[in-house]
């Protein structure tokens, strides 16, 4: 009898971990299929490159956009040892055609959004092959350097002001100011 019940509570086991795999199947392949990534499966469309002097906070993964739109996404990052450039392969979906002279920058979400390549359209009548490079980029522009430099201006124009108060008066008195007593009258 206690054999029968250790056996009938194998199978409830193994049941439970059967359909604990199969809810973790289900919203794996839920997760991937939201997130605009796949499992590498079937992967078509068309390969391009396109160098930067700098991608701060751009990851494989990242989306490529066009106007906002997701298009594909970076699969490769890498330095150019001759030019020590930022090169970004990128997948792109192959029934886009991107003219010869587009351009693509790094830009990011939102303040604290992640990063991402906007492709500019250009207007040419020749579209890049797979395999092809676009040549007009422009590099992720760093929030911490801006910051820097913003609170560097403010302290040097705040030491300035404290060194030299006189030079940061006002020229002219304010209009509802009294004016200055006159000096006393000689006889």
């Amino acid at each position: 009898m206690a054999e029968r019940v250790m056996q009938r509570r194998s199978w409830a086991e193994v049941l439970t971990g059967a359909i604990v795999l199969a809810v973790a199947a289900l919203f794996l392949v839920y997760a991937l299929g939201q997130s605009g990534r796949s499992l590498g499966l079937g992967a078509g469309g068309m390969t391009l490159t396109a160098r930067f002097d700098r991608i701060d906070g751009l990851t494989p993964g990242a989306d490529v956009r066009i106007g906002g739109v997701k298009i594909g996404s970076v699969v490769e990052q890498r330095i150019d040892p001759q030019t020590f450039l930022a090169v970004l392969r990128m997948q792109i979906q192959g029934d886009i055609h991107v003219p010869d002279d587009s351009s693509a920058e790094i830009t990011s979400d939102g303040l604290l959004g992640g990063k991402y390549v906007a492709l500019v359209p250009g207007g040419s009548d020749r579209n890049l092959a797979d395999g092809g490079e676009i040549k007009i980029t422009q590099s992720a522009v760093s929030l911490e350097s801006l910051l820097g430099r913003f609170i560097f201006s403010v302290t040097e124009l705040n030491a300035n002001n404290q060194r030299n108060p006189e030079e940061n008066a006002p020229a002219n008195p304010p209009a509802n100011s009294p004016a200055p007593a006159a000096p006393p009258a000689r006889p």
